[in-house]
């Protein structure tokens, strides 16, 4: 999942991500995301292993999430990076 601002991947020319993976651990630093995103089936995005990637690594757009799952994904990645509190 693309976790990078659009204006900024241009400039910069890599993109910062967090795998999704099939492999739901329920942890609060995962966002549960499935078929009304774009996916064949329930997954889950792990804000636990962000990563930055060159932009050109990016091989097809697969879905979109709706801003309150984009909010989840915030607050996901808040804790996995201890700044939720």
């Amino acid at each position: 999942m693309i976790l990078s601002r659009q204006d900024v991947i241009g400039l910069l020319h890599t993109v910062m991500v967090a795998p999704i993976t099939s492999t739901i651990r329920g942890a609060p630093s995962e966002v549960i995301i499935g078929v009304s995103e774009g996916l064949k089936n329930e997954s889950a995005v792990n804000l636990d292993h962000v990563q930055t990637v060159e932009e050109a690594r990016l091989i097809r757009f697969i879905g979109r999430l709706a801003p309150s799952k984009m909010r989840e994904v915030c607050r996901a990645l808040a804790i996995a990076v201890g700044c939720d509190g």
